[in-house]
């Protein structure tokens, strides 16, 4: 987007001011026209579905902040508000525990001392939420040319529900932050507004709101816009020089005492504050030392990242260009706390890798890093504890030094390598599949998608697992109803199991073994092996895998019960934890870390059942597939004989697998395999399934093969 890099009358030539006001033009034009035409019905319903969305999460985020009392909303906005008013300044603006913003913010909220404190947090709420709406609207329109009818009609909502969820924009309306603002500044200095003077004072201004943002000047002086980086260092020098001269005690504080801010509100070595000197500090540096090292990787940060957003700017991708500025900022700044990692957000615009299936990892990814906590992505092991504390400055630093974005006029920009699916086979039903566009793929997922997908469904489950409790009574009393429909049926085994299994040392150390370590282990090999070997079958037998284990998670809400061990007065015996003080309301320490009322479905039944069903119909020997049958014949025997389910359960297990399976049949149609041989009956096509003609089934191919 020439726009951004054009020269002007006294600094250049004037054809080039004029093409590059044409090329901004253009973009404007091409992006409002594609959204203007009408994509079609569907997406019609989509884009109303997500506009939806994002107002149902406004509505949300602006009730979760006014529901609170007022001693817990807007944590920071009402440190600095006094009996009257915003801005209470008896004393210093930094007395511990209050202002952490620059002198200059404090500055402009002084005269909003006549507002009401409690109207303010309404006020304040819904403005951050219009601003956040403004700010998606900008980015919207600076999305680089060409744009598609259908991301043009669909990017608006998808960016301000991605804004609306993201931990930024949540923690900056929960403290009553200024951070929005930064960021919208600088993109209307970009976009919005033309010349050289008004962007660089809107960046100046952004400047003195939070101090990192006068990078920005240096990517105006970089792209050869000199005019708006010199008004943007003079604005930022005003700015602050007029905070200097009403409130010098402050400043100096701030920006003498504090270091730019360093220190103030937590630690500095806090896992809040994911900048470079934050991450140092807790990696034990500390001094002299650390601050050299500091400077040291800040500057080298610096001279890559500026240097990287101005050949994207030159590339006609200005957005990308601002969002790889302001990472560099997050991760120079002595403090980047939550709120203020908006940009990282905006580089999900950029384009990685040059086939289809690899195009969606960036963009996933920082998705993912800036809307959920780093527990969610990353487990509880400490070898990557230090990836997981600081996984915001580390898509920081890769958005603004190591990414490979690919530039406009790289052949794969707007046409990467397509993904190569697999041919439909008729289903039994005509309907059949609901979902015609779930194509079965034949190449590998890609692997980060991947585990990130698997670790981000476990933790929604164990979390889900965890909130799905009931009162003791209820689980007891269904764990009776339980038991009196198994005397009914004949079925009631447990009790004799249980006791003939204790009574066998052996058998007994054989049947806990079996269920506190087959369970994980079992279902994670089969999925690596099916990775490895059998791609387009590893990704149906994974959504079989999640669609039983949501249903599972209804059972857990709509039906606690309380597994035989933690029935009073039936006289079984846990063999896995050992004896329950049932006159505890907690049993002991582990339900601390899980439901104990999560037995109806059984998991850990029915995860052995996915395991041998898929052994069964894909594993090339009858060995393999007796072996791979064993396994729920073994599992049921031990969360039975354990005493930690009763047969019910098991069947309830067997339940929402099949269902799983079913699920997916509906949605994507059948799996695709010929009787007997355990291989893909389709042709590779390329880029879909045939027009028309007859299925031609395909011979056998080798276990190794990738289809």
């Amino acid at each position: 987007m020439r726009g951004f890099i054009r020269t002007y009358p006294g600094r250049g030539d004037r054809a080039r001011k004029g093409e590059g006001r044409r090329s901004v033009t253009d973009v404007e034009r091409s992006v409002r026209g594609d959204a203007a035409a009408d994509p079609g019905s569907r997406a019609a319903v989509v884009r109303a579905v997500l506009w939806l969305l994002a107002g149902v999460l406004a509505i949300r985020q602006a009730a979760v902040v006014l529901r609170r009392p007022p001693g817990e909303r807007l944590a920071d906005l009402e440190t600095w508000t006094g009996a009257t008013g915003v801005l209470h300044i008896a004393g210093s603006l930094y007395d511990p525990g209050r202002f952490t913003g620059t002198p200059f913010a404090g500055l402009v909220l002084k005269p909003l001392t006549v507002s009401a404190e409690q109207a303010l947090g309404v006020v304040w709420t819904f403005g951050s939420l219009l601003l956040v709406v403004l700010l998606g609207y900008v980015a919207v329109r600076a999305l680089p040319a060409p744009v598609s009818r259908r991301t043009a009609f669909l990017a608006a909502p998808v960016a301000i529900t991605l804004l609306m969820l993201s931990l930024p924009v949540r923690n900056t309306l929960q403290l009553g932050q200024t951070s929005i603002l930064p960021v919208l500044l600088v993109l209307l200095a970009c976009f919005a507004v033309r010349g050289e003077r008004l962007p660089g004072v809107l960046t100046g201004v952004a400047a003195a709101l939070q101090p990192a943002v006068l990078l920005f000047a240096g990517l105006f002086w970089l792209t050869g816009r000199r005019g708006a980086a010199v008004t943007g260092g003079a604005t930022f020098g005003l700015c602050t020089a007029l905070a200097w001269v009403m409130m010098p005690r402050d400043s100096w504080a701030y920006w003498v005492h504090h270091l730019a801010g360093a220190g103030l509100g937590e630690r500095p070595d806090s896992l809040a504050n994911q900048s470079l000197h934050g991450a140092l500090l807790r990696f034990g540096l500390q001094g002299p030392f650390e601050t050299v090292l500091f400077l040291a990787l800040a500057a080298v940060v610096i001279l890559l990242g500026l240097r990287r957003a101005a050949r994207y700017a030159r590339d006609g991708q200005l957005l990308l260009a601002v969002a790889v500025t302001g990472c560099v900022a997050v991760a120079v700044s002595p403090t980047a706390w939550q709120h203020q990692l908006l940009w990282v957000l905006l580089a999900v615009v950029g384009r990685v890798g040059v086939r289809a299936s690899d195009r969606l990892v960036w963009p996933v990814v920082v998705v993912l890093v800036l809307t959920l906590p780093g527990k969610m992505l990353l487990p509880n092991v400490g070898v990557i504890l230090p990836v997981r504390d600081n996984m915001l400055l580390i898509a920081a630093l890769a958005a603004a030094c190591a990414m490979p974005f690919l530039p406009r006029t790289s052949p794969h920009w707007r046409r990467p390598v397509p993904t190569d699916h697999a041919r439909p086979v008729p289903a039994r039903f005509a309907w059949v599949p609901l979902l015609p566009f779930w194509r079965r793929v034949l190449s590998r997922p890609n692997l980060l998608l991947e585990l990130l997908l698997i670790r981000v469904v476990y933790s929604a489950y164990a979390q889900v697992r965890l909130a799905a409790t009931a009162g003791r009574s209820a689980a007891e009393e269904h764990g009776r109803q339980i038991h009196s429909l198994e005397q009914w049926l004949h079925i009631d085994i447990e009790h004799w199991l249980n006791h003939t299994v204790v009574g066998i040392p052996w058998l007994r150390g054989f049947f806990d073994y079996y269920y506190s370590t087959f369970h994980f282990i079992v279902p994670l090999t089969v999925l690596g092996v099916l990775y490895a070997r059998r791609p387009s079958d590893y990704r149906w037998a994974r959504s079989t895998l999640g669609c039983a284990t949501v249903l599972a998670l209804l059972g857990f809400w709509l039906y606690p019960l309380a597994p035989p061990r933690l029935m009073p007065g039936l006289g079984f015996i846990d063999t896995v934890y050992g004896t329950q003080d049932l006159d505890s309301p907690d049993f002991g320490a582990l339900t601390a870390v899980t439901n104990q009322y999560a037995a109806m479905p059984s998991l850990h039944f029915g995860w052995s059942l996915w395991c041998g069903v898929v052994i069964a119909l894909l594993a090339p020997k009858i060995w393999m597939k007796a072996l791979g049958l064993l396994h729920p014949l073994f599992t049921v025997s031990a969360i039975v004989a354990t005493g930690n389910h009763w047969v019910l359960d098991a069947v309830g297990g067997a339940t929402v697998v099949t269902a799983g399976f079913g699920i997916v049949y509906v949605l994507s149609g059948p799996r695709r395999l010929q009787a007997g041989t355990g291989t893909i009956p389709a042709a590779r096509t390329g880029g879909g399934p045939a027009a028309d003609g007859p299925e031609k089934p395909v011979a056998a191919e080798p276990a190794g093969s990738k289809a």
